[in-house]
This record gives structure tokens, C-alpha cells and sequence, in this order.
């Protein structure tokens, strides 16, 4: 079943997010209104907004409310990813020319400041002082995990746990606060809340895992970009960590700088298959995906619920 498929019942309240997308990034700069429609029409599956009605739909689901939600989550996403994109020189995204690569860095990291600026105006509009603080605290935690994959870039010699507290910030927190925004505005009871905000991190960790397996099993076509990107951009993920404990493979991903070959590149891609990095890489990203599907057990049983699971078992195995 298609990802679009397991939310269905909720098209409607999508179409009417994704016109209040559009309608938000409207600008009287001309440029700056041109690289964030560039930025959204670039695609994405909207996971967040989802992620933020359907958790809604544990209480009192208005989406006049939700939808305030649900754009502002996707706006500060895409900020994020065109502030990446300058940080880690990438010209390719989604087999798109980037915002940093079709304009400039300067016009990308305003860009950037615009979308994340426009996000927090729309949370004015949500009336609960912790939908606030929630949020106030995960965009910190968001920066210092920028920082942090900054410093961490081509440092070989780090550890699973260094990898894995840098994508809970760079991915699975905005996935949690996500659920449990969505249900903060819904009026949800804090023990549910809580719950969905351990389900969404929990299906975080899965989705960046798979991504990061992605970025050695695809094609540039695949991709949108370059297969072994992250790790020309001396992004240090989980493939890389296993097959690092082959000391040969070591020496030879030790070896790699921003100026690498991209013969060199697809030679380390087969290296750290040979290895059984990828089964390993799998196998912890199954890890957190069971654990997220336990949460819903515990959460009550309606049509969302079913959503979430669906989504997260796709997401979590997904091939692209």
C-alpha cells in the first residue's frame, strides 16, 4: 500500500494544508518568495503535517487549529533542510537544484531565517503555553545538533551513541514534537501526549536510520543525489560506524576528505556492504521501529492509531 494511501481520510485537511503553505511563503520580496516556493515545490511527503493531524485526532480535532500546526512543523522542516544545504554544499536535493546552488549561500540562509520565522508566527496562533515550550525547547535542541554535526564532520573516531544522540536532533525530535504538538493542540490528556511524543521519536530514529542505508544501497536516481553523499560530506552514519569494526574497512573510509573521487566513493560503498554493515544498520533500525509500535498498543484504539502504525512500518522499511 502507498504511504498516501494509509492517511486517505485525511486528503482533504492535506489539500486545504498544503494551500496554507503556499499561501504563508507569500512575501513582498520577490526573491525571498521565490526560493521558499522553490524550496516547497521541491516535494517531500508532508510526514510531519500528517503526523501532526493524526495525533490530533486523539481528542477535540479542529483543523482551523491543526492546520497552524501542521504548516508551521513543515515550515521549520524545510528551513532546516535549506540550512543544511549551505552547511554541508550541496547542490542536489531531491534531484532538484538546491536553494544554495540555484541562488546563492546568503539568499539560502535567509531563505531559511524567512521560512523558520514565518513557522513561529503561525504557533501564535495556538493558544497552549506548553505547545510553546515544547516547541521553544526542540528548536534548541535542534541547533545544537547542527553544531554538533558540524564539529562531528570526518571525525572517524566516533561512537553508535555520538551518531545516534545527532540524528535524535536531527530528525526524531521534530517527529515527536510533531505527534505531540498536534495532540497538545487537540487538548489531549499529557499521559497521551507523552506517549505520541515517544512514538514519533522512536519512528524518527527508524526513518533517518533507513535514510542513512539509503545513501549506500541506491542510485543517484534513487537518491536525487549522489549515492554516498553523506559520507563525502564526512557525515559519519550507522553503515559507516559497523563497518568501521573491520579494521580494514577502517583505514579505507579513514580516507576519505571532501576532494574524494567518486571511483573512490563507489569503492568504499561496496567495501562497507561486504562487511554486513547494512544487515547491522537494518537491524537497529528495526529495533526502534518495534519499539514504536509497542507505544501504540498502549495508546486507544481508532482510525489514526491505525494510520500510525501503517506509516511507521512503511517508513521504517521503506526502500525510497
Amino acid at each position: 500500500m502507498k504511504l498516501k494511501m494509509m492517511y486517505s481520510f485525511l486528503n482533504s485537511d492535506i489539500s486545504l494544508i498544503e494551500k496554507k503553505l503556499e499561501e504563508t511563503i507569500k512575501s513582498e520580496s520577490i526573491l525571498l518568495q521565490q526560493a521558499s516556493l522553490h524550496t516547497l515545490q521541491a516535494g517531500g511527503k508532508r510526514i510531519r503535517p500528517v503526523f501532526v493531524l493524526l495525533a490530533g485526532k486523539f481528542g477535540s480535532y479542529d483543523i482551523n487549529v491543526m492546520k497552524n500546526v501542521a504548516v508551521a512543523l513543515e515550515l521549520i522542516h524545510m528551513a532546516s533542510l535549506v540550512h543544511d544545504d549551505v552547511i554541508d554544499d550541496a547542490d542536489l536535493r531531491r534531484g532538484q537544484p538546491t536553494v544554495k546552488a540555484k541562488w546563492d549561500n546568503k539568499t539560502a540562509m535567509y531563505t531559511g531565517d524567512f521560512v523558520f520565522a514565518l513557522a513561529l508566527e503561525l504557533m501564535t496562533n495556538i493558544k497552549h503555553p506548553l505547545a510553546h515550550k515544547i516547541l521553544a525547547n526542540a528548536i534548541v535542541e535542534v541547533s545544537v545538533g547542527e553544531i554538533q554535526q558540524i564539529k562531528d564532520k570526518y571525525r572517524f573516531n566516533q561512537n553508535l551513541r555520538d551518531y545516534l544522540r545527532r540524528i535524535k536532533r536531527k530528525t526524531a525530535l521534530l517527529i515527536a514534537v510533531s505527534c505531540q504538538l498536534g495532540a497538545v493542540a487537540a487538548d489531549v490528556e499529557e499521559a497521551i501526549h507523552k506517549k505520541l511524543y515517544r512514538f514519533g521519536y522512536y519512528v524518527g530514529m527508524s526513518y533517518q536510520i533507513i535514510d542513512d542505508i539509503l545513501d549506500f544501497t541506491g542510485t543517484e536516481k534513487e537518491l536525487g543525489k549522489p549515492a554516498g553523499g553523506d559520507l563525502l560530506q564526512g557525515n559519519i552514519t550507522a553503515p559507516a560506524l559497523f563497518a568501521m569494526e573491520n579494521e580494514a574497512a577502517r583505514k579505507e573510509i579513514e580516507k576519505v576528505h571532501a576532494k574524494s573521487s567518486k571511483a573512490d566513493i563507489e569503492r568504499i560503498i561496496s567495501l562497507v556492504k561486504q562487511t554486513g554493515a547494512i544487515d547491522k544498520s537494518l537491524a537497529l533500525s528495526d529495533l526502534y521501529l518495534e519499539k514504536a509500535l509497542s507505544i501504540l498498543e498502549e495508546l486507544p484504539a481508532n482510525k489514526a492509531g491505525k494510520a500510525l502504525r501503517d506509516i511507521a512500518k512503511n517508513i521504517g522499511r521503506r526502500k525510497f
